[in-house]
Parts: structure tokens; C-alpha cells; sequence
């Protein structure tokens, strides 16, 4: 028993015969005729050895207090329960301190016993200024004297404290088994908790009311599940489509609208991945429809899912309208505005601050660059900045039609002019953008014959239709392109010189591809995303090592070929993939090395043969490329350093066909 208390400890032990011992090694054993001289508590006795007890008590240990075995093992017992109710006790006070709940309790003296630590928040009281003292000292306003004086519980009675904390608080009075009146307890929370769990509930709620009428006031159809896949909210735009009521799919399966298909919530809910795009027939009408669905999650956890039904029928219909509207747009307006050209180069910027200028005026342009470029990008821009905005934009590509057709197309003929004509005549394509544009692509390919029509256009403002007399007035801005060297043209004897001085009014260089190296990965990413509209598409971004090969490539093809290159890679994508990587543009050759031309060659070969004005050309172009070297191939700085103006060293590259030297 010793052993086992904290309380005490059995220091020595005392016995008749040393021969006989019954206690272990680790308490000192001594001899009862010579009894060790040391202060002892207790001397605790076996009831066979009373008078020896008393009189050891007497001779040696009359400080200590004399006790029977029996005696002590009663002490122990009761020192133990004691032990156990303080722990009891202190455990209770720890549950007390920590809960959320003011806690203050009295005895029948009013005397506080007890002040947790959320009663010490609350009041702005200390447990010390407060246990042990008078209630009524502490807090005069308190009510508990009165529970504790009439015995009855108050529940949720509203009080102000004296630091103006608004609680609610229930006070009971503790009572005995017999009733008899121990003391009284409140148990207190701050309102103000209250209040503000109650607006949270508020907000709540309406949030919930709010969501609810966005979706039942959206017209696409929506369907919510929970995460087992069951039905917890469609709207009605939803029973519109799918002919199904709330009533026959709130708590039903995600399966139950589907006639024809795998459920799209279900795959989702398993994958916990977004699905665009999925076809499935829904209904009794198993009408076809585009579902989208998305995973709800909250915190981390799947909560199930909502979807987005779209009905194919109408895409369709929708759809078929656009491409008519587009196809009358084509034909009478110019589609295109100056904010569709994309492009940050010095080059670019350049080339659209000219087309700007070119609109404010009535003058005839001439857009000249590579195949690809963008030359009638910058036609449909020039005409919609131009006080002609409102009237048509027509548009001709004379390399597409014969010259007997073409003629007749832009000039228009009277009755009986030809075999087929029909009755009346027909109005030209001058005379339908009469107060307008007409953009006339690949000028450079018209026959002699309707070269000269043109030059009468271009001087008198006035044509006359195949097979006609009388001259017509017309009052139409002249947008022409080409992609070949007029220069060369007139030397050679295929273009008229007195065309081409009417039409170059207002020359705009547009550089290739190639010369704004820079604004390549900008192109292509406003082109893939025309191009997801196109094809239903959902591709984000292009990888580092595409973009890398796009920049290495030379771009002969220049837009153009960009674009096409980006539509054939997202056409052999598959639908789940929303990167483009560098394996998607395999069918892309790269060819860097470009042979140098004839003319790049030395300046020193035999001039025998070669007239005064080509070996001038040479000449010029031998000086132009040394200063592009020199300048590291900005054009700028070039042109300054030569002493032309910046127009005429676009030309001049364009001329000798120097845009890829000339790189910035």
C-alpha cells in the first residue's frame, strides 16, 4: 500500500527477528532492540505490536504519530477518493474554460465560484476580481439572487451588462436530492454572435434565391445534380427543351433525360474533369442536342455537377442564318477595320499609319506586296476609314475572270452587245460602287485592252459600258493590289506607263512575313482564335518549342500560309486537346536556306551583254544591301543613312527583293 501511494513513504521498517524478513531490499530493514535514530511522520504498527509501538513512540520517535495498520489503510482509501474527486474537479474547470458559453456560478451565500474564462471576455472582469467574491459586489445588476431565492429557471432572458455587452443568458438554481438550494449558475452568450449568425444565414438564403431566378431566368437550358448524380435543379428553358417536368427529375438519376447517349454527369462527376462539346439525343422527342458539363467543387470536395444543353436544331438554323447574312455583308461591305490588323513591328505600324492617310483622302491607292500579306485586309480597313464607309465596297480579282468576262463585269453592256446579253443590258461593277470602293486584286494581270478602259475610269470619272455609246458618270475610290513588279511590267512592255502613274498615287508597301519577325507569334495567336470559332474549337495555347519552330520558319506563303498551317494542325487534333505541340505542324517544312539569287552575285561579271540601266540596278542594289549590313537591318536607320525617304526604300527593297536582309 505504501508502495503504491503518492502520498507517502515508507522510510525504514522495524522487526523482532532479523532472520525473518518480509520486505524488500529497497527499505532499510532494522533490528527492533536497536532502532536507527531518524524523523519519521507516522509510525505505523501491526495491532500485535502496540506496547512495542508505544514504547519506540517514547523512547525514540515521540515526534511522530503513532498509527495501527488498519488505521492507515482507512486514511489511504480516503486520501485516494479525495485525490480523485480535485482531479475531477480540475478537469471539469478546463471543460468550463474552454467552451464558447459565459459561465458564472454562485453558492447560497451569493459568493462566485466559478468564472470561465469566456465570463472573463464578456464582462471585461478578471477570475481574480471575481471568485470568492459577493455577486452583488462584481455584478449588481446580476439576476442569479433571485433564482437562487425563488428556485426557477429563466431561459433566454436578454440583459445588458454593465459594459454595455448585449447577452442572451439562462439561469437555473442548483438544488440538491433533497431541494434544498445549493446555489445558482448562468450560462451566457454574446448577441452579438447571434445577430451576426443570423445575417449570415440571411446572406445565405439570398444568395441561394439569387442563383436560383439567374438560372431559372437564363434561356439556355440547365440541369444541376448532386454528387451521386441525382437531380437537385433544372430551369425552365431545360423542361422547354427536353420535354421533362421538376416532378419527373429532382431526385431522379442524371440518366433519366437521356433517350439516346451515356449520361455526361455521371462522367463527369467519376472524372471530376469539365466535358464540352458532347452530342446525346434527350427527350421523348429525342431531340439532339451539345451538352457541356462542369464539376462542382467546393473546398476541395465534389459536391456533383451542372450542365449547359444547347439545341443542335437551332445551332443549326442560327447558323445557316449567319452564313447568308455573311455572303450579302461579303458582297456590299468591307468586313474589316484597321483594329483587325495585327502587328507591333516598326514595319507594320509604318504600313497602316500610310493606309490611315491614304483614307482621309480621295486618292487612288495601290497596295503592293507578297501573295499572303494581307493586301485586301488593308483594302476592307482603307474603305471603312474613309468617308465612303456607308456606300458598297466591291470587289474584283481580275486574275479570276477571262478578259472578255472581266470587262463586261466591271463596265457593265447594252442590250444585244453580244451573243447572251441580257435584255436591257446590265449594270458594271463601276457602277454598283458608284459612291463607293471598288478594290481591284491582282491589277497587275489586265489585258492592254481593259488596262486602257481603266485609265479613261481613272481620268474622267466616267465609263462606258461593252457595246455602248454614252459615258456614265461615276464617282468611285479606286483600291488597287499587286504582287508583281510593275516596273519591270512597263520595261517589259505589259503594263501601261500611264496606268501605272494613276494608280501609284498612294503606294503601301506591305511587308512580308518574314521582314516583322516579331509579330509572328502575335499572328498566331489572334489567328487560332478565328480559327476555334471556325471549327468549334477549344485550343488555348501553342508551346514553347512551336513557338520556336514558327519563329525559325521564312514564311514564303506569309499569312496566308500561317493560317493555313494553324487550321491543318487543329484539324488532325483531337478533341481533348487544347495545345498545340510541334508533332501538330509536322506536315510543315522548314527551308531556311534560300539560294542566293543571280542578281546577289558579284558586281565584277561580264557586263557585255548587260544594258546601262540593269547595271545601274545592280549597282544601286550592291549599295543598298552594303548599307542594310551596316545598319544590321533596320530599315529606319537605313533609309536615313542613305538619304531617301522611308516610302521610297520600301520600294526599292521590294524592287530588288531585299525584305529579308532588312530584318529589325
Amino acid at each position: 500500500m505504501l508502495r503504491s501511494s503518492e502520498t507517502f513513504k515508507a522510510i525504514g521498517v522495524i522487526v523482532f527477528d532479523m532472520n525473518n524478513k518480509k520486505v524488500q531490499e529497497d527499505v532499510p530493514v532494522f533490528c527492533y532492540t536497536s532502532p536507527p535514530n531518524i524523523e519519521a511522520d507516522y509510525l505505523i504498527y501491526s495491532s500485535s505490536f502496540r506496547k512495542e509501538a508505544g514504547k519506540l513512540q517514547n523512547d525514540m520517535y515521540s515526534e511522530s504519530i503513532l498509527i495501527s495498520d488498519t488505521q492507515f489503510s482507512a486514511l489511504a482509501e480516503q486520501l485516494k477518493e479525495t485525490k480523485s474527486a480535485e482531479e475531477n474537479l480540475k478537469q471539469l474547470k478546463t471543460i468550463l474554460d474552454n467552451t464558447h458559453d459565459g459561465m458564472i456560478v454562485i453558492d447560497q451565500r451569493l459568493n462566485i465560484t466559478i468564472f470561465n474564462k469566456s465570463a472573463e471576455k464578456m464582462t471585461g472582469l478578471s477570475r481574480n476580481e471575481a471568485v470568492g467574491k459577493s455577486i452583488l459586489e462584481v455584478m449588481p445588476n446580476s439576476q442569479l439572487p433571485r433564482v437562487l431565492n425563488t428556485g426557477v429557471e429563466e431561459v433566454n432572458q436578454e440583459q445588458i451588462l454593465a459594459n454595455g455587452t448585449k447577452i442572451y443568458t439562462t439561469r437555473t438554481p442548483i438544488l440538491d436530492k433533497t431541494g434544498r438550494k445549493l446555489g445558482a449558475f448562468a450560462v451566457f452568450k454574446d448577441i452579438t454572435e447571434i445577430v451576426d449568425l443570423a445575417e449570415e444565414v440571411t446572406n445565405l438564403k439570398s444568395i441561394q434565391i439569387m442563383l436560383r431566378s439567374i438560372i431559372h431566368s437564363s434561356e439556355e437550358a440547365i440541369s444541376v445534380v448532386d454528387e451521386e448524380g441525382k437531380g437537385i435543379m433544372i430551369n425552365p428553358a431545360y423542361t422547354k427543351l427536353t420535354g421533362y417536368t421538376a416532378e419527373q427529375v429532382i431526385g431522379k438519376p442524371a440518366t433519366t433525360d437521356i433517350s439516346e447517349g451515356e449520361s455526361i454527369h455521371m462522367q463527369v462527376l467519376k472524372t471530376r474533369k469539365p466535358v464540352r462539346g458532347a452530342r446525346l439525343r434527350v427527350g421523348p422527342k429525342r431531340k439532339d442536342v451539345i451538352v457541356n458539363v462542369a464539376p462542382i467543387i467546393v473546398d476541395g470536395l465534389l459536391k456533383g455537377s451542372v450542365g449547359v444543353i444547347h439545341d443542335v436544331s437551332e445551332i443549326k438554323g442560327l447558323t445557316e442564318e449567319l452564313n447568308r447574312a455573311r455572303q450579302i455583308i461579303r458582297t456590299l461591305e468591307a468586313k474589316y477595320s484597321f483594329e483587325d490588323i495585327v502587328g507591333e513591328s516598326d514595319e507594320m505600324k509604318f504600313a497602316v499609319d500610310q493606309a490611315k492617310l491614304a483614307a482621309s483622302t480621295p486618292a487612288t491607292v495601290l497596295l503592293r506586296g507578297e501573295s499572303g500579306t494581307g493586301k485586301e485586309l488593308f483594302a476592307h480597313a482603307i474603305h471603312n476609314a474613309s468617308d465612303r464607309k456607308f456606300n458598297k465596297f466591291i470587289r474584283v480579282n481580275c486574275a479570276a475572270l477571262s478578259e472578255t468576262l472581266l470587262e463586261s463585269e466591271l463596265f457593265g453592256y447594252v442590250e444585244g452587245a453580244f451573243s447572251g446579253a441580257l435584255r436591257g443590258g446590265k449594270r458594271g461593277l463601276f457602277e454598283e460602287a458608284n459612291g463607293g470602293s471598288i478594290f481591284l486584286d491582282e491589277v497587275g494581270e489586265l489585258s492592254q485592252n481593259t488596262q486602257a478602259k481603266l485609265l479613261r475610269v481613272l481620268q474622267e470619272n466616267e465609263i462606258r459600258r461593252v457595246g455602248g455609246t454614252k459615258a456614265i458618270p461615276i464617282n468611285v475610290r479606286v483600291i488597287a493590289a499587286t504582287n508583281v513588279n510593275l516596273e519591270k511590267m512597263i520595261a517589259d512592255g505589259t503594263f501601261r506607263q500611264d496606268l501605272y502613274y494613276r494608280l501609284n498615287r498612294m503606294p503601301i508597301y506591305i511587308p512580308p512575313l518574314r521582314a516583322r519577325n516579331s509579330d509572328i507569334l502575335l499572328l498566331a495567336n489572334h489567328l487560332l482564335q478565328k480559327l476555334n470559332q471556325d471549327y468549334g474549337r477549344n485550343i488555348e495555347v501553342i508551346s514553347k518549342d512551336t513557338e520556336e519552330f514558327l519563329l525559325s520558319y521564312h514564311w514564303p506563303g506569309n499569312v496566308r500560309e500561317l493560317e493555313n498551317i494553324l487550321g491543318r494542325a487543329i484539324i488532325h487534333m483531337s478533341h481533348n486537346d487544347t495545345q498545340i505541340n510541334r508533332d501538330h505542324i509536322s506536315l510543315l517544312s522548314q527551308n531556311n536556306n534560300r539560294s542566293e539569287s543571280d542578281s546577289e552575285k558579284s558586281l565584277h561579271a561580264d557586263f557585255e551583254e548587260i544594258t546601262l540601266s540593269e547595271q545601274m540596278d545592280k549597282f544601286e542594289k550592291a549599295i543598298l544591301t552594303d548599307a542594310i549590313e551596316k545598319c544590321k537591318g533596320n530599315k529606319t536607320k537605313t533609309a536615313k543613312a542613305l538619304g531617301i525617304s522611308l516610302r521610297n526604300f520600301y520600294y526599292k527593297l521590294e524592287k530588288y527583293g531585299l525584305d529579308e536582309k532588312a530584318r529589325k
